[in-house]
């Protein structure tokens, strides 16, 4: 195992590099993903260099005082097997010391995981279809705006283990170009949000929080409306029986699954409200 390995942040010049990894790993990140992964923490990105060359990348979140993510755990394949992997897992370890940790691991990743004292919850499985959705004409569907955040923070609290409104801002804020996002209100109140932002390969709607498994349909429409004839991806936590309901109503096949791990205690969340997470990166 080698020890010739210098850790740095990732800033705003070059968050992009771990995007493009995970790109290459074929995990499809969003298009404009790295501004707003970057706002939920601006110190918990790091890179390893070795010899003056990035080799490994990993992201430790702190949301709050005592809840951290980590994902984009990347080492680039020529460089693996070196222990560069684990010399970056420590210091992304060291930075989140003392908070409950999640993560969402690959099921051949779960046994590594454990031994660094995670344990696997529920699986979220990645669902993929060609949209044939018509947008619905709803008056409770509401366009995201500034003026809406306020609700709309509060509204997300309850499906998030701490607040992270500097993250939700730039990830709910819309672009005409790739990212746009509804909520549901109805009597002046919040009762479903989302938001779709375009990938490398098709549009990722995450997250898909409703009130009613009605109010998640209705939400999912009007993203899958918006991008007609083209592929939609719903990550979704298998535990939401009617979640699984919608993604076989509209054709969607599984495609790709991690399990939910978390070291501390796992978060009470209402995971039959949660019909899409918002990303497997950052949680």
């Amino acid at each position: 195992m080698t020890t010739d390995l210098k850790i740095r942040n990732l800033g705003p010049e070059d968050i992009q590099t771990a995007i493009d990894l995970a790109a290459n790993e074929g995990w499809n990140p969003g298009l404009e993903d790295a501004a707003a992964f970057l706002e939920a923490d601006q110190t918990g990105f790091f890179a390893g260099e070795a010899d003056g060359q990035l080799v490994t990348v990993i992201s430790a979140v702190r949301y709050g005082h005592d809840f951290g993510f980590i994902g984009l755990f990347i080492t680039k394949p020529e460089h693996r097997a070196k222990g560069y992997g684990q010399l970056i897992w420590d210091h992304a370890m060291s930075y989140l010391d003392g908070r409950t940790l999640g993560l969402d691991a690959v099921k051949e990743q779960t046994p590594r995981y454990a031994k660094h004292g995670f344990k696997p919850v529920y699986r979220n499985v990645r669902y993929v279809g060609t949209s044939t959705c018509g947008t619905p004409m709803d008056p409770r569907l509401t366009p995201l705006d500034q003026d809406l955040f306020p609700s709309l923070q509060e509204y997300d609290r309850r499906f998030f283990p701490a607040e992270r409104s500097d993250f939700l801002k730039l990830w709910t804020s819309p672009t005409a170009e790739t990212r746009n996002g509804f909520a549901f209100v109805e009597d002046g109140e919040v009762q479903g949000y989302g938001v779709l932002r375009q990938c490398g390969d098709g549009y990722k709607i995450g997250p898909l929080f409703a009130d009613t498994p009605e109010i998640a349909e209705t939400l999912f429409k009007a993203f899958a409306g918006k991008v007609k004839g083209q592929t939609v991806i719903l990550d979704t936590p298998e535990p939401n029986a009617a979640a699984l309901l919608l993604v076989e109503k509209y054709e969607m096949s599984p495609e790709f699954e991690t399990f939910r791990m978390y070291k501390g205690p796992a978060p009470d969340l209402p995971l039959d409200q949660m019909f899409g997470i918002t990303t497997f990166e950052l949680g």
